[in-house]
């Protein structure tokens, strides 16, 4: 396998399937399957997954919610995201621990770098819910961070779309796929991949960020394989 020690970030419409908002049960347990694909093979996995589906704080404090209040209520929605996971892949008989930026003890661990290390070491999954822990942060940078503090080899950002575009492939049946991309030429066209915080942490410590299709089946497996799945993005 390519890589040995993976960060996966998902954002949180992705669970919600077919549905309008909250979580699918079908479609996390396809998650989970995915996911138990590579972790058999001794693959060291990480994740971090999004509340969009739940509450995103950034649309709650455009209709008048205080911004550090709708980021926290976002924060929790994560947890609560994480949780579900967390369910299916143990209904699929992978070990997971999920910690936590705001202390929750009663539900999860609270995130700390040595421990999230010898967790992964000891072959569990390891959920990282409620992003950074601050307001006006996103799970990107969330991911981000975390990769880079497990020295994780790679991001894996699955979502809806087979990879980066040069326009939205979902509106423009013409827009062109890019398979390899330097973190310099995404700035330079504009391309937005994560938020700039998110992004310049991942080129200030040359992490590289593959985009690929998380709903294909097998996609996971054929990314951290090492196939071409997707958009690469490095230095």
């Amino acid at each position: 396998m390519k890589y040995h020690r993976i960060l996966l970030k998902l954002s949180g419409e992705a669970l919600m399937g077919n549905q309008s908002h909250g979580i699918d049960p079908k479609r996390i347990d396809k998650y989970a399957k995915e996911i138990k694909k590579v972790f058999d093979k001794g693959i060291e996995i990480a994740i971090v997954i999004g509340g969009g589906n739940i509450f995103r704080g950034v649309s709650g404090s455009s209709k008048g919610m205080d911004r550090v209040q709708a980021d926290y209520m976002g924060m929790l929605a994560t947890v609560i995201n994480g949780l579900a996971l967390q369910g299916a892949l143990e209904n699929n008989n992978v070990p997971t621990r999920l910690q936590t930026a705001i202390k929750i003890e009663a539900i999860a661990e609270p995130f700390i770098k040595r421990k999230a290390t010898r967790h992964l070491e000891k072959g569990r999954v390891v959920i990282f819910g409620s992003g950074t822990g601050n307001p006006y942060f996103t799970t990107d940078s969330a991911a981000v961070l975390r990769a880079v503090e497990i020295n994780a080899d790679v991001i894996l950002k699955g979502t809806r779309v087979d990879g980066i575009y040069n326009d939205d492939p979902e509106k423009n049946i013409e827009a062109t796929k890019f398979d390899n991309l330097s973190f310099d030429e995404v700035l330079n066209k504009g391309i937005k991949i994560m938020d700039t915080t998110a992004f310049t942490l991942s080129q200030e410590n040359k992490l590289p960020i593959i985009v690929f299709d998380i709903n294909t089946s097998n996609n996971l497996y054929k990314v951290v394989k090492g196939e071409k799945i997707g958009t690469r993005v490095n230095s």
